[in-house]
């Protein structure tokens, strides 16, 4: 990938805003995409954010009625060679240091998924990640498994609450939504599009968070292939299997000639 290609995406990574229609406010776990209309949104400029001042509120978009779990569905005109690795449920104190050490080793930038009561707990490491050139995605309040069937104002308020916690910590209102479990409803699309956000899913899914194994978790990373968004955890429990499995991981989907970016 030529470095004209790579600024083109941008360290603050892809954006992207696809209309949907509406439809019945119906518990659904949606796979299916059709493809979005893609914008890049801007970066941070010279400027870090600062933590403890809240970031102005994105726009609304128009809500969608499936996820994203491909980048060329997010941005139409990615590379073919261009893959993104996702770190779903920290900031975690044991696991979230050694991942963003991990990365910066390999120099990766990747989307974390935060949960409000962990941004709570360690708002400076929420804020490092920041600091890193990570973007940021945010992952509900609680995570909720069972958010999907939640009613419209439960739903709220766990991605509400969330976005505040998460742009006090850091001063970046978060442009993805990533539901627990990849539960999708009307509510959930309808609350993150409120909210400025895109919802997003993944293609890539190694199950880390059962500790299955490195080899296991290597075994299923190294499928990835161009276009992927990839899913692993730092948070929620023991990750050291992770943090095994990505280190023989990333340079090998390098040496393959994918490259990694950020949502």
């Amino acid at each position: 990938m030529t470095r004209r290609r790579m600024l083109a995406l941008g360290a603050a990574g892809l954006g992207a805003l696809a209309v949907g229609d509406g439809g019945p406010e119906m518990a659904t776990i949606t796979r299916p995409l059709a493809r979005g209309r893609a914008v890049i949104h801007p970066g941070h400029g010279p400027h870090l954010p600062r933590p403890g001042a809240m970031p102005a509120r994105l726009p609304p978009l128009p809500a969608r009625t499936d996820a994203v779990h491909r980048l060329p569905d997010l941005f139409p005109t990615v590379p073919p060679e261009t893959i993104a690795l996702t770190i779903d449920d920290g900031p975690q104190p044991e696991w979230t240091p050694k991942m963003l050490d991990l990365l910066a080793e390999f120099d990766v930038k990747a989307t974390f998924s935060l949960i409000g009561i962990q941004v709570k707990q360690f708002p400076k490491l929420a804020d490092r990640i920041v600091r890193a050139g990570h973007q940021l995605c945010n992952h509900t309040m609680t995570h909720p498994l069972g958010i999907a069937s939640m009613s419209r104002k439960r739903v709220d308020a766990e991605i509400t609450e969330a976005h505040d916690r998460i742009g006090h910590a850091t001063g970046v209102a978060p442009k993805f939504f990533r539901s627990p479990g990849g539960a999708w409803s009307h509510a959930v699309f309808h609350s993150a599009a409120r909210h400025g956000m895109v919802p997003i899913d993944w293609d890539i899914d190694p199950r880390d968070w059962a500790r299955p194994g490195t080899r296991h978790i290597k075994r299923a990373m190294l499928k990835a292939k161009g276009g992927d968004i990839l899913l692993c955890h730092d948070g929620g429990g023991d990750r050291s299997e992770t943090i095994k499995a990505l280190r023989k991981v990333i340079p090998e989907l390098k040496k393959r000639g994918l490259t990694f970016v950020p949502l």
